[in-house]
């Protein structure tokens, strides 16, 4: 038997990892996301503080997230732009400055892809967000762990979280975009 097939289940057709409660590795895992810079390109970051866990159910519709995000560990290659991004013009990281990601439900696509639902609070805002998912895989490393692996991928309007600031440009447009676009891998660990 493979490392693989001592890691995963088949349901209804479905590979699956096996039930267990998974914490994620913030080392194999990035929260990033991209949003329009002055009307023209779009800026990428990261998020590298981050922590939480991956229920696996018995019934995987039943499973549930849960991810908590330090927004003062922003990263957008850019130490000017980092510094304003945490400051009460948005992140507000001397106030508190967590994201908190909770699931609320879990639904199978016909493609074998997920939409996760659930409640995403920033600073005390809490608004729901679906994310698509999809399940990269599982297996047992070299230690004895049983790993999976999941992306996710959604947007938000960052407006709806408090996250108002702009400026308007003289041609045209404003400097930072309202839609962000969320890009998530996550690696998660558990004993066998």
């Amino acid at each position: 038997m493979t490392a693989t097939q001592t890691a995963v289940r088949n349901l209804d057709g479905v590979e699956l990892p096996l039930p267990g409660t998974y914490v994620l590795d913030p080392s194999h895992t990035h929260v990033g996301f991209a949003v329009r810079h002055m009307m023209v390109s779009k800026v990428r970051g990261r998020f590298a503080d981050v922590e939480g866990a991956i229920v696996i159910a018995e019934d995987p519709l039943a499973s549930s997230v849960e991810v908590t995000v330090d927004l003062a560990s922003i990263d957008t290659r850019d130490e000017e732009r980092d510094a304003h991004l945490r400051s009460p013009d948005f992140f507000d990281v001397e106030n508190g400055g967590k994201m908190v990601f909770r699931s609320t439900g879990l639904t199978l696509g016909v493609d074998g892809d997920f939409r996760l639902d659930g409640e995403l609070t920033v600073n005390g805002v809490t608004r729901p967000l679906s994310l698509g998912a999809s399940f990269e895989g599982a297996l047992i490393d070299p230690y004895g762990k049983r790993r999976i692996g999941f992306s996710a991928r959604g947007e938000i309007d960052r407006e709806d979280f408090g996250l108002t600031w702009n400026m308007a440009i003289e041609t045209g447009g404003v400097v930072v975009g309202k839609k962000v676009k969320l890009e998530i891998e996550a690696e998660a660990v558990t004993d066998v």
